[in-house]
């Protein structure tokens, strides 16, 4: 076994066996909290209330969090004599990576989680990440709405006992950075910090960069050091990581559109009757209707709050970084086969979709 193999089993172990502490010390806090308060954790049918806990590593002010308090009071208002639910913000329950294994083992009913944490478990998730998928935030939307390319997304992982339920605006990836960015050639050679993905080592390295694979923690002071020149985020970054004082222009090339997904155990789910389980979807619609609409809300603030601290934001001609992607959409494409029909739905429903804008504006001629 060569060097690398036992640090990777290493490290998976570590990844288990915080997993773990995290699981008991969660249970013992729940026992505890159940016990002060008279609830305690119960299947139902037995007089007590079932406790569902959701995770996320997002603070209580987050879209997010905006969306999963909507849903903990829609449900214990029409549940609230069977169910209780508590929600644990900014990443109590641990990271993404260990809040999906606490959710695995039962532990954990539902979390809110990045699509691309859930590409180790499914390569479907790794749609997303494709390079100019989306024309636009508005087509990535309708598409989230279609039953038949959300169904394909949610129910990939279900093999593994995890269960998509609702999905979440995250904005759209642009490029930030200490100098001007406008054209491709820009791009080249500076380094640029990117989430660890097969798509995003292959886009930055077609755009001449040097990929920096970074937690986003260590952004801001790697960019202050040099040690990284830009990086690829939606424009909250720029206020709630305070990236904006670090990095004065913000490009829009919009490369990536990305959601956040809400996961839910599969026994959990399995586990509620017929009116629950409805009750439980339309908690879940409204969870994605209050997070998008308080997504938009924010992001506006975000970017007058930016443009304060001085950020310059630079509308960019998207075609020549779009163009100059489509060798890597097409390689992972023909590398994940699996991804071709869900490619085939998104250039579908947006076809249908322009088609319908172009019916409308004709319409609204001919009125006038």
């Amino acid at each position: 076994m060569g060097l690398s193999q036992r640090f990777m089993i290493k490290g998976v172990e570590k990844k288990k066996v915080a997993a773990v502490v995290l699981s008991i010390l969660f249970i013992i806090g729940l026992s505890g909290c159940a016990s002060s308060s008279g609830l305690v954790p119960a299947a139902p049918g037995k007089g007590k209330k079932r406790i569902i806990s959701i995770a996320t590593v997002q603070p209580e002010d987050h879209p997010i969090s905006i969306g999963l308090k909507a849903f903990q009071d829609y449900i214990q208002k029409e549940l609230g004599e069977e169910f209780e639910i508590k929600i644990y913000f900014n990443g109590i329950m641990g990271d993404n990576g260990q809040a999906l294994e606490l959710l695995q083992m039962g532990t954990l009913d539902l979390v809110a989680t990045s699509g691309s944490n859930l590409e180790s478990f499914d390569d479907t998730y790794k749609i997303f990440g494709l390079p100019y998928l989306f024309e636009d935030e508005e087509h990535f939307r309708t598409c989230m709405k279609d039953d038949e390319f959300v169904t394909t997304i949610y129910d990939c992982t279900v093999r593994k006992g995890i269960q998509g339920v609702a999905w979440f605006a995250n904005g759209v990836n642009n490029i930030y950075s200490s100098k001007p960015i406008r054209t491709p050639d820009d791009i080249k050679g500076i380094k640029l910090r990117i989430q660890s993905s097969e798509a995003n080592v292959k886009m930055a390295q077609q755009f001449g960069a040097a990929a920096v694979v970074m937690a986003y923690g260590e952004v801001y002071t790697a960019m202050q050091n040099h040690v990284i020149d830009a990086a690829m985020n939606p424009e909250m970054a720029l206020i709630s990581m305070k990236h904006g004082e670090v990095a004065k222009y913000y490009s829009r090339t919009e490369h990536q559109i990305f959601t956040d997904v809400m996961v839910a155990n599969v026994d959990f789910m399995n586990s509620l009757d017929d009116q629950e389980k409805k009750v439980m979807e339309e908690g879940f619609r409204l969870c994605t209707d209050v997070e998008v609409k308080e997504w938009d809300r924010q992001i506006v603030d975000c970017i007058k709050e930016a443009e304060a601290m001085g950020v310059e934001f630079i509308e960019v001609d998207k075609t020549p970084f779009e163009e100059l992607q489509k060798p890597v959409r097409e390689e992972l494409l023909k590398s994940y086969p699996q991804l071709q029909p869900l490619h085939q739905r998104i250039l579908e429903i947006q076809e249908k979709q322009e088609n319908q804008e172009i019916q409308q504006i004709q319409e609204k001629g001919e009125q006038e």
